[in-house]
């Protein structure tokens, strides 16, 4: 819930003299003052001689819009001009202008909040969505939307985490054994030749310290070990990196860095891995993890906690540039007391009313920069919910006019003519191997009838007389001659015969021809000739 403490104006002592003055000179008066005393509703004064009236004599010209806000406002502000409130950031937003914007929450209700620009310049730690946090401020009104807000002036977070926790006890431990005593810290080389960095090679972390180290020390060497700075097996590779380094002697000085992050994105360097393997490096370490206000466990272990990445790499080559830095320092030294002495002058005349008029000034001037930031804000989401549909429509059309291409229609109708010649030679094929198939059961079947087949079986041909191209061997007068000879009646003694085999042919006589008929027996006994 929202834990909020408001800190009400005093009520005026001499007003109040005044009146315990005039109760006692004056009963009748005190009575009268009685009945008009002031009853407080709803935030307003009212008299109870305010209420007795009838209702037409209250009657009075309706509020204009921005004069009811405007009257609303200016009286919340005189009764709530400090207070305290405990939520959550949700909703979070920074404008180009510097001023920030996010919403405070809890379980019931939800407040905005607006932190202008001068006051966000002075905070200590990053606001972001999820962070419980102290807000202290006044409340106000935005009179554009009629909006009830908080005017932040100083932000705290509030509340630890899980791994705030295991931070801590982590820290406390290595403690305890020394492993961040300042007698194991080396000082680094003043002029190194060769500087090694583990850090991602696609971040902007290595492309800044680049250009630092080149705008300050042109002629060193940096050698870049790629690792992964957050996610699972993180630590290991930084571990394995550093013991690269230094089993290889390759760098004068080590750095270890990343950009900023929340605790889960720098666990790896809060990791007891790389905590022992920074203190075990005999190459002295720099730690360049997040922003300033960023510490890690690598920051205590190792010999050099830079604040950022860019300004380990000044550190690195601050020899060549101590003097200028040390003007710089005093420059700036001068400056913040001047500040201070500025701000104690001007500490006498902030009751004066040139004051409370300047600084009405600005607030208008505030909100009508916050009216130009909400402005930007529709204006940017306007303009991308827009770009969004051109991009739809634009894919819509390139595809109805792929669709309409006429070399894709070409090269699907050669696909689909490629697809028929494939089907006709296939077809062709299949018929041309059904027709073999027939040809060769036909010649099959017209073997099996052929009377040579039977020859093969060791049965020859008789012809009587002479054959076809052979010479006149045999009976002139026989009526046999080049016939095939079917009955032994048919032949004569000492008749020429032509006997044609399988393979081959001869040529034979008759000595004695038998024409006795061969009985055979059937299967019932009788005999059949």
């Amino acid at each position: 819930m929202l834990d909020s403490t408001l800190v009400k104006r005093p009520s005026s002592s001499k007003n109040a003299g005044a009146r315990a003055q005039g109760h006692a000179l004056n009963p009748a008066a005190d009575r009268a003052q009685d009945r008009v005393e002031l009853r407080p509703q709803m935030g307003f004064l009212f008299s109870e001689e305010q209420e007795a009236t009838p209702a037409a004599a209250q009657v009075r010209a309706p509020w204009k819009v921005h004069e009811l806000v405007a009257e609303v406002r200016r009286h919340i502000e005189r009764e709530y001009l400090d207070v305290r409130v405990e939520g959550e950031i949700s909703n979070l937003r920074q404008a180009a202008s510097g001023h920030v914007y996010f919403t405070l929450k809890d379980a019931e209700s939800q407040l905005p909040v607006v932190l202008f620009r001068t006051a966000a310049r002075v905070l200590r730690f990053k606001p972001k969505d999820g962070l419980e946090v102290m807000v202290r401020g006044k409340i106000s009104v935005y009179e554009d939307r009629g909006q009830l807000q908080l005017v932040a002036e100083t932000v705290e977070p509030r509340g630890q985490g899980s791994l705030q926790v295991a931070f801590e006890q982590l820290y406390a431990r290595l403690k305890e054994e020394g492993l961040f005593d300042n007698e194991h810290k080396r000082a680094l080389p003043a002029f190194p030749r060769v500087i090694g960095i583990l850090t991602s090679p696609t971040g902007a972390v290595i492309h800044d310290m680049l250009q630092v180290l080149h705008r300050r020390h042109a002629r060193v060497q940096v050698l870049l070990y790629p690792v992964a700075v957050q996610g699972e097996g993180a630590a290991e590779e930084i571990a394995h990196g550093l013991a690269w380094f230094n089993k290889n002697l390759a760098a004068d000085v080590l750095v270890v860095a990343r950009g900023g992050g929340s605790l889960e994105d720098l666990a790896a360097f809060n990791s007891e891995a790389v905590a022992r393997a920074i203190r075990a490096s005999g190459i002295p370490v720099v730690s360049a993890v997040g922003h300033e206000t960023d510490f890690t466990i690598a920051d205590f272990s190792a010999d050099l906690r830079a604040p950022t990445p860019s300004a380990a790499a000044e550190l690195i080559t601050s020899t060549q540039y101590r003097i200028e830095e040390t003007l710089q320092s005093l420059a700036s030294r001068l400056e913040r007391a001047m500040r201070y002495r500025l701000l104690l002058a001007r500490e006498p005349y902030t009751r004066l009313g040139v004051t409370a008029v300047f600084a009405r000034m600005r607030e208008g001037f505030a909100r009508r920069q916050q009216r130009v930031d909400e402005l930007r804000f529709r204006l940017e989401t306007a303009w991308s919910r827009s770009r969004i549909r051109a991009e739809q429509s634009r894919a819509l059309l390139e595809e109805q006019l792929r669709r309409q291409d006429v070399g894709r229609l070409l090269a699907q109708r050669r696909e689909h003519l490629g697809t028929l010649r494939l089907r006709l030679q296939q077809s062709g094929t299949t018929q041309l191997e059904r027709a073999r198939h027939r040809s060769r059961s036909a010649w099959e079947r017209l073997q099996a009838l052929s009377p040579l087949a039977v020859l093969d079986r060791g049965y020859a041909l008789v012809y009587g007389g002479e054959n076809v191209g052979d010479q006149n061997v045999g009976d002139q007068n026989s009526g046999n001659q080049n016939m095939l000879i079917k009955d032994a009646s048919q032949l004569h003694p000492d008749e020429m015969l032509h006997l044609r085999f399988a393979r081959g042919s001869a040529r034979a006589r008759v000595l004695e021809a038998n024409t006795a008929r061969r009985t055979e027996t059937t299967k019932n006994g009788s005999s059949q000739e």
